[in-house]
């Protein structure tokens, strides 16, 4: 069965990777962009002893009772959106997803000017009570970051620009939000009305990379229909978010995916660490993009992509609203459009 291709970033990721390794790695990120929005990054440089040490204690944090792990709720979090979540406790399309979660990213002080004001996304993280989990994590974003800017590099010579373009237009401190989801094998209860462990989407912003366990689940939808993107050692699962759609006047395509209600009779674990522009970058056409035609009749959400005008932050705040309502009302920065 067909599936996204396997890419070998590693003349990406290195700083002596030859001109003709990156090029080749550009050539086959352009294609997979265009084709299915996702693929695989092997040769990623990330620590395997750092990754296994991460997924260690993301099953320490899920395999408390309930009670501990709502001693730091996304309730507490505020506008940074941090913490917590129970399993039906997040929306897609406004049904609830079967999975439970840790919502954390880049780590703010509370004198930053923007967690002073109270905007989306950005502030200190609540860190559950367990040893080393608060200094790994931070060291994993800062991996994933060096990461995403190498990929982001990839993006830009295959679009035929200079490999610091999107480092230059909104990625030089890019916003960072990891998440923790655990997929419980236990039933779906009567009361709690979801289909699925996470419902079809699209990403908002530029580049997710995920880590995934052996359980499997991901789909992914492109022209002929839903496709597995089953585990595969050694890689993350790297996939275009919305904002690169529009950036790319829709050459890069953020396509719809799903995850299966977990029935494997043992919890799935995924990571994704979503890489986005900052929050005030307006998001306009790189160099030789089209205008983008009107792409609604293939979104998940009838939404016309191409027509989006506006900053990152007004993109993400319209948004994160509809995905946890119950926090919609406490956001302190710019109401959701």
């Amino acid at each position: 069965m067909p599936q996204p291709p396997l890419i070998d970033v590693s003349a990406l990721v290195h700083a002596n990777g030859s001109a003709a390794g990156r090029a080749a790695a550009a050539q086959q990120i352009d294609a997979a962009a265009r084709r299915w929005g996702f693929f695989y990054a092997a040769g990623h440089g990330v620590d395997e002893r750092l990754i296994a040490e991460v997924v260690r204690l993301a099953r320490a944090f899920f395999a408390q009772d309930i009670v501990q792990k709502m001693s730091i709720p996304m309730s507490a979090g505020g506008s940074a959106w941090r913490g917590y979540f129970p399993a039906g406790g997040e929306l897609t399309s406004g049904r609830p997803d079967w999975k439970e979660g840790l919502y954390l990213g880049s780590e703010l002080p509370a004198d930053h000017p923007r967690v002073r004001g109270g905007v989306i996304l950005h502030g200190p993280n609540l860190w559950p009570a367990i040893a080393g989990f608060r200094e790994t994590v931070l060291a994993y974003i800062d991996a994933l970051k060096a990461l995403g800017h190498a990929l982001m590099r990839g993006c830009a010579l295959g679009l035929g620009l200079p490999e610091s373009y999107f480092e230059e237009h909104g990625t030089r401190d890019p916003l960072l939000l990891l998440r923790f989801f655990n997929y419980p094998t236990r039933a779906v209860p009567q009361d709690v009305p979801a289909e699925w462990g996470v419902g079809e989407h699209t990403d908002y912003g530029l580049l997710t990379m995920l880590w995934q366990d052996t359980v499997g689940g991901l789909q992914v939808r492109n022209d002929d229909g839903w496709f597995d993107a089953p585990p595969v050692p050694g890689t993350f699962v790297c996939n275009i978010g919305d904002m690169l759609d529009r950036m790319t006047g829709g050459r890069y395509r953020s396509v719809p995916h799903r995850v299966t209600i977990n029935t494997s009779g043992r919890d799935r674990l995924s990571i994704p660490l979503f890489f986005d522009p900052d929050f005030d970058t307006l998001i306009a056409p790189v160099p030789g993009a089209g205008p983008g035609q009107d792409d609604s009749g293939r979104r998940w959400d009838g939404a016309n992509l191409q027509s989006f005008q506006g900053t990152y932050g007004d993109y993400v705040t319209a948004k994160v609203g509809r995905v946890f309502p119950q926090l919609r009302d406490g956001v302190k920065g710019r109401a959701p459009g």
